[in-house]
């Protein structure tokens, strides 16, 4: 592919608009499209038809997470706040000014960190609390059951909030980031400040190391089928083998979308092997696994792309760039 062209382009298809200000997550809440704005505002709505809603006045969006539903959003004023699609922003928690590091949220349960101070609130409001080794970055709720993982230095740690007794400790020199479990919840994956992942198969602890980034990945995607883990932090997006019981290990990782620009953003199609990737540049590629087709949605110009998702269905794909402009792609039919 020749930079900045493709194949084929549905770049007709997207309605490009203004977010108001730097984009750090994309979502959707039901069919709405949703856009947070690092200074404390979430943008909810179409693109000629948005509703501005301030969920951290005078503050900033630190983190965020969306399971389809609700987007919280945790800032430096301490506060945890949570956005449906009625617009209505909810408080969860305040934690007095301290800045929310990372959030979890799976149904009605949700989690976050501030510090070494990890709490978790479960389906029927009960909050608790545990005190992690190091500062936490990263926290991520298990597919079955109710266990959080949590990054600190040195490792994570599985933590079941409603179960007395020690959490389990993974180990692994460094500092770990972001933390993300397999659909199968077979695998642990945490970002690593090193710009590397580092993985345990949870049925042993047994450690995989994935390295070779230029950059730190902060942008991981699962395939629907749990089979691959697309990440960012590369002049492609490299994307890992996790269907054999062994995950990655001695297997070559794909590159899709091969560039003269960082990757991002990644986010794979609910229902589908394509991978929807974001580049520092701004252009917007999407990549089919099959055949390493490339499909051109934005091309190059307006600052890194810093927010990237696909809708449940699958028909639409949301991007904010850190420039403030944005788009909405509409798959024809």
């Amino acid at each position: 592919m020749t930079d900045g062209q493709a194949t084929t382009s549905l770049a007709q298809h997207v309605r490009a608009f203004d977010a108001g200000g730097e984009a750090v997550a994309a979502a959707f809440l039901g069919d709405q499209p949703a856009l947070a704005l690092a200074d404390g505002v979430v943008r909810l709505g179409e693109p000629d038809d948005a509703k501005r809603i301030a969920v951290h006045p005078g503050a900033a969006i630190l983190v965020t997470v969306c399971d389809g539903a609700t987007l919280a959003t945790g800032g430096d004023d301490g506060r945890v706040v949570a956005v449906g699609a009625d617009g209505v922003a909810r408080q969860i928690a305040d934690e007095k000014g301290r800045w929310i590091d990372a959030l979890a949220l799976r149904g009605e349960s949700v989690a976050w960190s501030a510090g070494k101070a990890v709490m978790a609130r479960d389906e029927a409001g009960v909050v608790r609390t545990w005190a992690a080794p190091s500062s936490v970055r990263g926290l991520a709720f298990q597919p079955k059951g109710y266990r959080l993982a949590a990054t600190h230095y040195n490792g994570a740690t599985l933590w079941f909030p409603k179960v007395e007794g020690a959490p389990q400790t993974l180990e692994w020199k460094g500092a770990h980031l972001d933390a993300t479990f397999s659909p199968d919840g077979r695998f642990l994956v945490t970002s690593m400040q090193e710009n590397a992942l580092h993985g345990w198969r949870l049925v042993d602890s047994r450690n995989m190391r994935m390295t070779g980034y230029p950059g730190k990945t902060r942008s991981l995607a699962w395939s629907h089928d749990g089979n691959w883990l697309a990440t960012s932090g590369a002049e492609a997006s490299v994307v890992w083998p996790f269907k054999d019981k062994d995950g990655p290990m001695g297997k070559a990782p794909r590159e899709c979308g091969v560039r003269e620009a960082r990757v991002t953003r990644v986010a794979f199609h609910p229902r589908a092997l394509v991978l929807a990737i974001g580049y520092a540049d701004g252009m917007v590629l999407l990549c089919r696994l099959a055949d390493a087709a490339e499909i051109l949605v934005r091309r190059p110009g307006g600052g890194p792309v810093g927010a990237l998702c696909w809708d449940a269905r699958g028909a639409r794909l949301l991007f904010g760039l850190e420039s403030g402009e944005a788009g909405l792609l509409d798959l024809p039919g």
